[in-house]
């Protein structure tokens, strides 16, 4: 039961930065989320179905090397999914200026995603792929999404040929700083 709230309050975190910060500005995040809101740009799709969707294959890849992982990131993926949707209603309550948007949003993400990584899961796609990357490596999780993020940022700009989309760099960047920052230490212990 603790998990299963831990991970709603990390998917709550991603849901405000994705819906608050990230959509109303047309940004994109990295990984599947940056996939999905290409997606739901272009064709306006759903985000939350989009997720699942493009995730399926990630997730039976997980299944065939660490079950443990694809059960909690299936679990990840899915309160995700349905956060991320619940939480549109959102989408541009607050006007803020772009560079904001994008530090703002890629924060709130990172925490969400961050939390979700300490805890053995995530919301799924390039997330989960990392962490798998990360148990059979020394790469610190983070450094590996930001890679991949910023591949589908430099293809996002290509196919929406938006410059506003350089913004992006800016929310992967705090993404993958927030993430490495709490993926960096095993354990943290408070002495009283």
């Amino acid at each position: 039961m603790k998990r299963i709230i831990i991970i709603t309050v990390a998917c709550i975190f991603i849901a405000i930065g994705i819906n608050v910060f990230i959509l109303p500005l047309h940004l994109i995040n990295g990984g599947i989320f940056g996939v999905s809101l290409l997606l739901k740009y272009l064709w306006g799709f759903k985000l939350g179905h989009l997720i699942i969707l493009l995730n399926t294959p990630i997730y039976l890849l997980a299944l065939t090397f660490d079950k443990s992982y694809f059960i909690n990131g299936l679990i990840g993926m899915c309160i995700s999914s349905i956060m991320i949707d619940l939480f549109f209603p959102l989408a541009g309550i607050i006007q803020l200026p772009i560079l904001l948007s994008a530090i703002l949003g890629g924060l709130c993400i990172g925490i969400g995603v961050g939390i979700m990584l300490r805890h053995h899961t995530s919301p799924g796609g390039v997330d989960l792929l990392a962490l798998l990357i990360s148990k059979w490596s020394s790469i610190n999780p983070g450094i590996i999404i930001f890679i991949i993020d910023a591949l589908i940022i430099f293809i996002g700009m290509y196919v929406l040929k938006d410059g506003k989309l350089i913004f992006s760099f800016i929310t992967i960047s705090c993404v993958g700083l927030v993430v490495s920052i709490l993926n960096s230490f095993k354990k943290v212990e408070f002495y009283v």
